[in-house]
């Protein structure tokens, strides 16, 4: 696990009417080391071979991340690119669905995305910060440094045009580094 992510598992109470768990708790997610308050809520709603990411907000703007499956199934996948960190360039990558209902906090500084295993997934995330278009980045899904399995069949992947033109990792990293110097 990379330095600064928690994986969370709900306590789920089940019975004939169905389950109930506790998505976020602000008192036992401090207990895990998450300090974070968050202001703004997602949701993306994708069809099986949707691939979404690497995304990230830059400076100021930067985002922490509390992400869940609702409905479906997805692969989850970080990349840390803080510059300090000791898994600097690291990727990391869970299943998260409805059926495990596990979650990932992602602290900021790290690219995010997901593909969709699933016929159809309702992808959640809670962030810490405000969305700003102009701070908005990326790594493309593809990079061969990164070598990120999507566990999609290449005839079935679904890329935005947007992220498709995203940077490899060696040239957002000199971005970052330039801006983190500053």
């Amino acid at each position: 696990m990379l330095e600064g992510l928690v994986v969370i598992e709900p306590s789920v109470f089940k019975d004939n009417r169905g389950c109930f768990f506790e998505s976020y708790n602000a008192k036992s997610f401090l207990k895990q080391g998450i300090k974070s308050s968050f202001v703004q809520d997602n949701i993306s709603i994708s069809s099986y071979g949707v691939i979404r990411g690497l995304h990230y907000q830059e400076g100021e703007h930067a985002q922490a991340k509390l992400v869940q499956v609702l409905k479906g199934r997805v692969l989850d996948v970080v990349v840390d690119l803080r510059p300090w960190s000791k898994s600097y360039g690291e990727v990391f990558s869970i299943e998260l669905s409805e059926t495990n209902r596990l979650q990932l906090y992602i602290p900021r500084g790290f690219a995010h995305g997901f593909s969709v295993l699933s016929e159809e997934v309702l992808f959640h995330y809670k962030c810490d910060n405000y969305y700003n278009k102009e701070s908005e980045s990326g790594i493309v899904y593809t990079d061969p440094e990164l070598n990120i399995d999507w566990g999609i069949p290449k005839d079935k992947e679904i890329i935005s045009d947007k992220d498709l033109a995203l940077p490899f990792l060696e040239h957002a990293e000199k971005a970052i580094l330039q801006k983190s110097s500053q």
